[in-house]
């Protein structure tokens, strides 16, 4: 790519252009690093059907204690498995207290997913704003000169005055529309993920081995 001609696009647009070409770089640092953030908690390996939460679960459904010892993977869904199956067994908790735990550590999973999703709604927003806000100044520029050309006023001047104005509309919503397509699959992989927690937990908590408390038969009285 000629470096002249971006200089030369960006010159044409103004300031409000070169604030657009930083918004944008910054638009991909956030989706590289939201990428790499999702990559780290597992989202996709974790899902495979079959994969270490399945057979985990089934052993827990079929009375094994220890299912949640098997479960050695460090992604997200794998630890909340593994420590919901620990709070269920916990005898100094009850069935209403262990699901509470298991709640604020899968919205803190969950809230640690999405860490990066408010900066994009932020981007999604401003985008198309800064874009307007360039436009609108490009305008009242060109006007400027015609006013200043009074009956020499040259239309075709008027003209590139104000599609050079637009460009930062055009640029705005070139950063704003990937922006919003990438935080409409980021909040879908975090809804998915959410629904995989509490469908899990769900599971362990209404199937699977008993705690041995006071309670139950069998148990220290």
């Amino acid at each position: 790519m000629d470096m002249s001609a971006v200089g030369n696009f960006l010159q044409m647009g103004g300031p409000a252009m070169w604030a657009i070409a930083l918004l944008s770089v910054f638009t991909a640092a956030v989706v590289m690093w939201t990428v790499w953030r999702l990559v780290q908690a597992g989202v996709w390996s974790s899902a495979k059907p079959g994969g270490q939460v399945d057979v985990a679960l089934q052993q827990w459904i079929e009375g094994d204690k220890n299912a949640a010892a098997r479960l050695t993977g460090r992604a997200i869904l794998h630890c909340l498995v593994r420590e919901a199956m620990k709070l269920r067994l916990d005898p100094h908790l009850s069935d209403a207290a262990a699901r509470d735990e298991v709640t604020v550590l899968a919205k803190g999973m969950v809230a640690d997913l999405r860490s990066g999703l408010r900066a994009l709604e932020l981007i999604v927003t401003i985008a198309p704003l800064l874009g307007l806000f360039g436009t609108v100044l490009g305008m009242i520029d060109a006007f400027q000169t015609l006013q200043a050309a009074g009956s020499r006023a040259d239309p075709s001047a008027l003209a590139g005055g104000i599609w050079e104005a637009l460009l930062t509309t055009a640029a705005g919503m070139g950063v704003a529309i990937p922006a919003a397509m990438a935080l409409s699959w980021f909040d879908g992989i975090s809804e998915t993920m959410q629904g995989r927690m509490e469908a899990a937990a769900t599971r362990i908590f209404t199937r699977g081995p008993q705690r041995i408390n006071e309670n139950t038969p069998g148990g220290h009285g």
